[in-house]
């Protein structure tokens, strides 16, 4: 009886010894929760917060100044500095490389924000993320045509901003790429026999790429489809517009010369589309200068696409172009 006494009084021993060890746990998994339920409530001051967001910017610690700038946000939502926090978290992560998020960050902005003086510099962050993503005219572009709409946004209701006035170079890109991918198209139906599809991306051209190398050859390309198809009227008219607009083109000598095959002369018919978007002559072109050795057509010029080595360059930092101050 004494030696099983022994071991009920260690057994009980061992148990007030667990029993102990758990509560001192628990207090410490309180005490810790406690804090942070302190932290919670009492974060740091927004201009504190900022500020260290834009120290690790200044280090180039870019995707956790991100991250920090969101916590402004996040904990101060109603604090001025909330409101720019937004978008130099949109800024931090497209330095970063983090373009979604980049992309994301900066159109929550441009949301909640639209018509302050960062909405230029969100505008142009999202720009610059879709531009690094555009691709070769026969790839996908999804991401020109979104860089495109913000370069047109900037130009359109920002006028005077600094990313506004350094936008064209980068819209002329984008509008060549668009229009040199409906050209690779329009040549591949045309391949295909089916005109119709091709006149639609050779209009796509006209009408919405003008200004680039690539409408010249989109109206010889009209000419040949319409003939083939027998629309005279449409073959003519846009060999007399492709004549008014780039006479001493070759593409206008080429177009000339398929009409003179038909017994045809350019000559501008009443109520035609191109006429409504190009400018046209009054009544016919004059025949193109004769030329003693007819010369290859000309290749449309190639876009001025970035070298595979090389990265475009973002945004300006905020603190040159009036954006957002540290």
């Amino acid at each position: 009886m004494p030696h099983v006494g022994k071991v009920k009084a260690g057994s009980i021993s061992r148990h007030a010894a667990k029993v102990l060890a758990l509560c001192a746990l628990a207090g410490l998994l309180a005490a810790c929760a406690s804090n942070d339920a302190v932290r919670a409530l009492n974060p740091d001051p927004p201009s504190k917060m900022f500020a260290d967001a834009d120290a690790l910017q200044a280090k180039g610690n870019f995707e956790d100044a991100a991250k920090k700038f969101e916590d402004v946000d996040r904990e101060h939502p109603y604090s001025p500095e909330a409101r720019r926090a937004i978008v130099m978290a949109a800024y931090a992560y497209y330095k970063a490389g983090k373009l979604p998020e980049a992309i994301a960050s900066a159109e929550r902005y441009t949301t909640m924000h639209p018509g302050t003086k960062e909405a230029p510099l969100a505008h142009h962050i999202i720009a610059q993320s879709y531009f690094e993503e555009m691709k070769q005219p026969d790839r996908d572009q999804d991401a020109t045509r979104k860089a495109l709409a913000q370069l047109r946004t900037l130009k359109t209701r920002y006028p005077d901003s600094t990313y506004a006035q350094k936008a064209d170079n980068q819209i002329r890109l984008c509008e060549d790429t668009l229009a040199a991918q409906e050209m690779n198209v329009g040549r591949y139906y045309m391949d295909k026999g089916n005109q119709i599809a091709a006149i639609n991306r050779f209009k796509t051209v006209v009408t919405e790429y003008q200004t680039t190398a690539h409408v010249e050859e989109a109206l010889y390309r009209l000419t040949a489809a319409y003939l083939s198809l027998g629309i005279a009227p449409e073959a003519q008219n846009a060999t007399a517009v492709l004549g008014h607009n780039f006479p001493n083109s070759q593409w206008y000598k080429d177009s000339y010369a398929l009409l003179q095959k038909q017994g045809l002369m350019p000559q501008v018919s009443q109520g035609s589309w191109m006429t409504d978007v190009l400018q046209g002559p009054a009544k016919k072109a004059p025949p193109p200068p004769p030329a003693a050795t007819k010369p290859a057509p000309a290749a449309p010029a190639a876009p001025d696409w970035p070298a595979a080595t090389t990265t475009p360059k973002g945004p300006v930092p905020p603190s040159s172009l009036g954006g957002p101050q540290s």
